[in-house]
């Protein structure tokens, strides 16, 4: 029994002083760096700024890069998930085919409008006739297209929104009942159209939070009024707030939400304007709803040449692998209810965003392969430094081996050195990435995000630098002939 408690023993009472004079030799290494490091300091503090610069500049592409595709996804979010998005095309006006006449058909005079010069005897070409971009449209792809999970239409007009003698301009936007569930937009308070309301075209609205703010301070705007162009309409809910920028909403054609009001869209073409119907009071321009004194504008003489009933038809795809097909339906159908006149335009924002991610992808691996070659630079320097330390210290080492310190001793010496000249390097780098991002983001309205895990990858990255780099320089050291050293001169 005694022999067996002692063999069991035994591996362990060995183990136990091994990893005492392990610990012992780190912490004598890492005081011998200290010194060494803090007798040459401006050489020390010059080799680190290669591994200083690197890791700072990987830290901060990593930031703008990790921004740039939290931007992208927040992007994808406004957009929609899956949407396909059909717009109008303005053409030339000889390009359409003939006038319409109370958004009919090419009847009547349309059909010698279409025939040109034909009167004269000459034959000339018959133009085709498009009804530009339709609320019917939009029903038809709704029907006919089952991978469409949801559809939607917008029709947007520039107004004046009035309440109790103030008035500011705006934009009323006709929409129907899937539109907010396709721009995710959300309720504040208040209740969204009721089936009745939107079939029958029934004043009420849903006003953005801007709207809110100017116009019922002090009270709740539910069951209020506010005058749109002339019409009154009972407020019925009120939109959560979303922040977004006057120029991300230009370029990604997304609304300002909290600036609009938004009403059923059959309310839209029988209360305000509908373009598909052209009458005399629009043709004198006194059925415009456009913003007092802006009649004569770029915005009143483009709304005036608008034959587009709406503004934009959203299409939710359920799968996202059918969206490629989906558009190709879209356009075969739209195409063949246009008569071949191309008067309209189908785009996918997510691939457009996807691809515009995947080169911003390309753009920072690329800067970061860039910023990675200063740490092998500062790498090389480090080496460099290191085997000039080898030869500055050759009598030092042949000292230390005649008093019996192992090749092994040595060489953890000289690598702890190197370890720590890089490891000062990558902390000072990290305090310099953190501070440009957020310079970065302060001063260039560039959006970055710095993640734990960068940090952490970027101080590894420097230690290992200072290890790949150090141990030639250490073995080297480890390698001398005590004999040789002493007698070095």
């Amino acid at each position: 029994m005694t022999g067996a408690t002692s063999a069991g023993t035994a591996p362990g009472t060995a183990r136990h002083p091994r990893r005492t004079r392990l610990f012992a030799l780190a912490v004598f290494g890492l005081q011998a760096a200290v010194e060494a490091v803090r007798h040459n300091r401006l050489r020390a503090g010059l080799t680190s700024l290669g591994i200083l610069f690197g890791v700072a500049a990987v830290i901060t592409m990593q930031a703008i890069g990790q921004g740039a595709q939290q931007e992208i996804l927040q992007q994808m979010v406004l957009l929609g998930s899956n949407n396909v998005i059909v717009t109008p095309v303005a053409l030339k006006s000889d390009d359409r085919g003939p006038a319409r006449n109370g958004g009919g058909g090419a009847s009547g005079g349309g059909a010698g409008s279409a025939n040109g010069g034909g009167r004269g005897g000459s034959s000339t070409e018959i133009k085709k006739f498009s009804p530009g971009l339709t609320y019917a449209d939009a029903q038809a792809i709704a029907r006919m297209v089952p991978a469409a999970e949801l559809v939607g239409a917008e029709i947007a007009l520039g107004t004046t929104i009035t309440r109790q003698q103030q008035a500011r301009p705006g934009k009323v936007v006709g929409v129907d009942t899937g539109y907010f569930r396709l721009t995710n937009l959300e309720l504040d308070r208040g209740s969204w159209f009721t089936p009745e309301q939107m079939e029958r075209g029934l004043p009420v609205a849903i006003i953005g939070a801007g709207v809110r703010v100017r116009f019922f301070t002090a009270e709740s705007p539910i069951g209020k009024q506010i005058k749109v162009g002339d019409i009154w309409f009972t407020v019925v809910g009120v939109l959560a707030d979303r922040r977004i920028d006057a120029d991300d909403a230009a370029r990604l054609g997304v609304r300002n939400a909290n600036q609009d009001v938004y009403i059923p869209i059959h309310a839209m073409l029988f209360r305000l304007r509908d373009r598909g119907r052209i009458t005399a009071r629009d043709l004198g321009n006194g059925g415009l709803v456009f913003i007092n004194g802006e009649q004569n504008g770029a915005d009143a003489q483009a709304e005036r040449e608008n034959r587009n009933q709406i503004d934009r038809i959203i299409v939710r795809v359920a799968n996202p692998q059918q969206v490629t097909p989906v558009v190709d339906v879209v356009q075969r159908m739209l195409t063949r209810r246009h008569n071949d006149v191309p008067d309209f335009a189908v785009s996918v924002p997510e691939l457009l965003l996807r691809q515009q991610q995947r080169t911003k992808t390309i753009f920072n691996i690329v800067l970061g392969a860039i910023a990675s070659i200063s740490l092998v630079v500062g790498g090389i320097g480090i080496m460099n430094i290191m085997l000039a330390s080898v030869l500055e210290r050759i009598r030092e080492i042949g000292v230390r081996r005649a008093l019996g310190a192992t090749r092994a001793e040595i060489l953890l010496q000289f690598l702890s050195e190197a370890v720590l000249i890089s490891g000062v390097g990558g902390v000072a780098g990290i305090l310099l990435g953190v501070s440009l991002s957020a310079g970065i983001a302060r001063f260039a309205a560039i959006k970055t995000m710095i993640s734990p895990w960068s940090i952490v990858i970027a101080f590894g990255v420097s230690v290992a630098v200072g290890i790949m780099f150090g141990v030639m320089p250490a073995r080297r050291a480890s390698e001398q002939d005590p004999i040789y050293c002493l007698r070095y001169e």
